[in-house]
């Protein structure tokens, strides 16, 4: 058996805490720095984790190796299994006709694409991520920012950083059900409380979207429907988290928004309109885009790609228009298909009584083999225990959708087979990539590297309200989730809130609040982004554009929740 040491290194706590940074340290340097490619940057981390915990931490080598095992397998699955079935219904579109309707269809609502930052990245991802969570929604909505015409990275770092806001309600509120189970405190309490933090960064997400994509032009044009869509999402997220289901959440919001952003639209118009390629337009121009213009270009260019990597392109199906005219009700509804039969697997998946079956029959948990470990308290560490979601998995249903694409396109099984494969070759550097950075999540969890760095930064005393955001954020950049973020550090927060006179419930809701803006720079998301926009090895480059916008928000929503622990916004607590 090992038991964790909180200060292995010559006593001391903040020297023990200052090492235990270290492999952190490494990864964001190589990475922001030294424009090291993920891959090896993320296994220089995992090696330094290693003998840090070996040798600082004195773990057991076996159990070391154990636990950088756990941390792969988890990484394949569920994470992996997630991105590949998510890219792989992607592509499955690409390689047919309907991907150019899909893009006309898109434009056919507004041809600007700084609306369509906010209605793809902002509300459908947001809906994607209250059903799938764990990178699915980068991918999906990042793919079809470039059906209609977005460049690959800008439609990367849209894609990321609207992946915030609906975060902590994400994938049917598990991060806050995860923080409920490892604290005891009430779920309605800290769905509240999450509800008093994330809706104002849901009012400043659409702002940064448009400025992303069009810079102080863009904000200056369209600020009214950016504030409508912020005000709306973050209006339906508090009322629905505080009154109603958390686990609608998300999906409640994402369907107020898009409705009112629909609505906004018809009786206001931004003076010019940004499409492909930045070429400004003046707003009399209708809002559809010619299937031999801009569309057929996007349509070109992921066919090219499709071909490129050893797939074909199916012919061309007879009931698709290849006029200039805006496609019709079938068409459209053939060219959003896949994402309404995602949408409906996993509503269907929901459903109590299926949810049941699926948990029942869908998931096994073991412990897992070579680990024996305890905290320094002499408990049992959880993370020993591997719970294995099969059936169940988002993956899973994801492919399950996937599979029913193929059937309603008339896809060969020989073909989608061959566009699988492909998507795996695609996603190879990114395997190892998401595979290094769990290993090193677990290492650092198992050795007690995280426990560790989180106590040193809880014993910060009174100034714990402006630590206590960080250290979320850390979690959520290290794990790339804002679950296994709450499930790593919510105790932690509520046990030292209490220790230091704080609220338990304002502490550890900041924990899954204030994390989710990490999200945007974990290695597995950054990984995600750049495999569904085909821009492999970006990254670094990613990393770069975004460390500024998630420091930003991060030290926003860090002075809000230090004013809700004081008087002066203390009566925002539950």
């Amino acid at each position: 058996m090992f038991q964790q040491i909180l200060d292995p290194l010559a006593g001391s706590l903040v020297i023990s805490a200052l090492c235990a940074a270290l492999p952190l340290v490494l990864l964001f340097v190589l990475l922001g720095v030294f424009k090291v490619k993920a891959p090896f940057a993320a296994l220089a981390g995992l090696a330094l984790s290693l003998v840090l915990a070996v040798v600082g931490w004195q773990m057991p080598v076996n159990q070391a190796l154990s636990a950088t095992a756990a941390g792969i397998f988890y990484g394949l699955f569920p994470i992996l299994w997630i991105l590949v079935n998510a890219l792989w219904i992607y592509r499955l579109t690409v390689a047919t006709p309907w991907f150019e309707v899909l893009g006309r269809t898109i434009r056919s609502i507004s041809n600007d694409l700084r609306i369509l930052a906010i209605l793809i990245a902002f509300c459908f991802g947001a809906l994607l991520e209250s059903l799938a969570g764990f990178g699915a929604p980068v991918a999906i909505s990042a793919a079809m920012l470039m059906a209609a015409g977005m460049k690959p990275l800008k439609s990367a770092i849209v894609s990321l950083l609207a992946n915030t806001a609906p975060v902590a309600f994400g994938a049917m509120a598990a991060p806050i059900i995860a923080l409920n189970g490892v604290t005891g405190l009430p779920l309605n309490e800290l769905s509240a409380m999450a509800g008093r933090q994330t809706p104002f960064i849901a009012l400043i997400v659409p702002l940064l979207l448009v400025f992303i994509v069009d810079g102080r032009r863009g904000v200056k044009q369209t600020w009214p429907v950016a504030l409508v869509a912020g005000a709306a999402f973050g209006l339906a997220q508090f009322v629905t988290s505080n009154y109603f289901a958390v686990e609608l959440t998300d999906v409640v919001a994402a369907v107020v928004t898009v409705a009112a952003v629909l609505l906004m639209l018809k009786v206001w118009q931004p003076k010019e309109t940004v499409g492909m390629g930045g070429a400004v337009e003046a707003a009399a121009v209708p809002a559809v885009v010619s299937a031999g213009g801009t569309g057929g270009s996007a349509a070109q260019e992921g066919t090219t790609a499709a071909r490129g990597s050893g797939g074909s392109a199916l012919p061309a199906d007879p009931a698709i228009p290849t006029d200039n005219s805006r496609p019709g009700p079938r068409q459209i509804w053939m060219a959003i298909a896949p994402y309404l039969i995602i949408i409906a697997v996993f509503s269907v998946a929901q459903i109590p009584a299926v949810k049941a079956w699926l948990t029942q029959v869908g998931s096994v948990t073991f412990a897992w083999p070579g680990l024996d470990i305890t905290d320094s308290a002499g408990k049992p560490v959880a993370a020993t225990k591997f719970k294995l979601d099969h059936l169940k998995a988002t993956g899973t249903l994801l492919l399950f959708s996937g599979l029913l694409t193929m059937l309603l396109y008339k896809i060969s099984t020989s073909q989608g087979l061959r566009i699988y494969r492909d998507t795996v070759v695609q996603l190879r550097w990114t395997i190892v990539t998401v595979t290094a950075v769990l290993g090193l999540s677990f290492v650092m969890n198992l050795s007690g590297q995280t426990t560790t760095l989180g106590f040193a930064l809880a014993s910060a005393g009174g100034f714990f309200a402006l630590l206590s955001p960080l250290i979320g954020w850390i979690g959520v950049a290290l794990t790339g989730s804002d679950t296994s973020s709450n499930s790593l550090f919510g105790q932690m927060q509520a046990t030292a809130a209490e220790q230091t006179g704080l609220s338990p419930v304002l502490m550890a809701a900041s924990n899954s609040s204030a994390g989710v803006m990490g999200k945007m720079l974990s290695l597995q998301n950054l990984a995600v982004a750049s495999a569904a926009v085909g821009l492999d090895g970006a990254e670094g480059t990613l990393f770069r554009k975004l460390i500024g916008w998630s420091l930003g928000l991060l030290a926003l929503i860090t002075v809000l929740i230090f004013l809700q622990s004081t008087p002066v916004l203390g009566w925002m607590v539950p």
